[in-house]
């Protein structure tokens, strides 16, 4: 997800608590951890000041992402509420790693995918079934947040209530992927889902061979056919990979990859990110 739904979910998580017998201090105690928590896995942005290698890609959403690493950020915000604002609450804790698991998880449900199982497993994991900014959860936040400055006394209720709705559309629109997704087992080699900013709309990307398929499909009508593009599975690859080490590293990165090879350059791009005859996630290297 993005950072202003991961700062999002942190107030939701804050909103769902009692603060009614708080002192100030530990208001702001939960609100650091409920907001801090929900963002400190994107700390690995900071990777790419000092990246010389092209592993930006695979860093960000990589170890720090790990569920391992769960509990160790959780308890790095359990020691900062004691540390700046004198407040010891095993709570705390608790609701730091909630924030974190919630950042984590929802990462993998959008076309990126996360190092979720780092360091034992490189795989990265991705679902393609929720696009990377979801309107829907931004608007029954919205709600709860309208209702909750109408009665602060149920502002608990309504954010809880939230969270609910949240889940709800995530299982569904995850449910519809993952139909969709069985659809094209038969008939392809390989598959990759990402979701459209339209509820229950996907693009599904196809690789059989050299030939790349995208379709954009739902459950309630025929699937429509968006691209044909050919992949260059024969060309070389070595001289691209030790002048542009980003291009190997989005091989990695990508379930699959379009290689372009013509007399102009040679590079590899995502193409679940192929829009208007490119795509934004492309390493190539001029042709001399």
């Amino acid at each position: 997800m993005d950072s202003v739904t991961h700062t999002l979910f942190g107030l939701a998580l804050y909103g769902t608590i009692d603060k009614s017998k708080f002192d100030s201090k530990t208001k702001k105690a939960y609100f650091t951890t409920a907001v801090g928590a929900s963002l400190i896995p994107d700390i690995d942005v900071i990777s790419q000041l000092w990246d010389t290698d092209g592993l930006y890609q695979m860093w960000h959403r990589g170890i720090t992402h790990s569920i391992f690493l769960t509990p160790i950020w959780a308890l790095l915000f359990y020691l900062l509420a004691i540390l700046l604002f004198k407040v010891k609450d095993k709570r705390l804790f608790f609701l730091g790693l909630l924030a974190v698991f919630i950042h984590n998880t929802s990462d993998l449900f959008n076309a990126w995918g996360t190092g979720y199982l780092e360091p034992f497993s490189s795989i990265r994991i991705t679902f393609g079934t929720i696009p990377i900014v979801d309107l829907v959860f931004w608007i029954i936040l919205a709600v709860a947040f309208l209702l909750s400055r109408k009665n602060k006394k149920l502002s608990p209720f309504y954010f809880r209530a939230a969270w609910g709705f949240i889940i709800l559309h995530l299982v569904i629109q995850t449910a519809q992927g993952a139909l969709i997704y069985k659809n094209y087992q038969a008939d392809y080699e390989q598959i990759a889902l990402s979701a459209d900013f339209v509820p229950w709309n996907f693009t599904v990307i196809t690789k059989t061979g050299d030939e790349v398929m995208l379709f954009h499909d739902n459950l309630f009508k025929e699937k429509e056919l968006l691209y044909t593009l050919k992949s260059s599975e024969d060309a070389d690859l070595e001289e691209l990979f030790v002048e542009k080490p980003e291009a190997k590293t989005l091989v990695e990165w990508s379930p699959f990859v379009v290689i372009v090879e013509d007399e102009e350059r040679i590079g590899v791009y995502d193409p679940r990110f192929y829009r208007n005859g490119q795509s934004f996630l492309f390493e190539y290297l001029e042709m001399r």
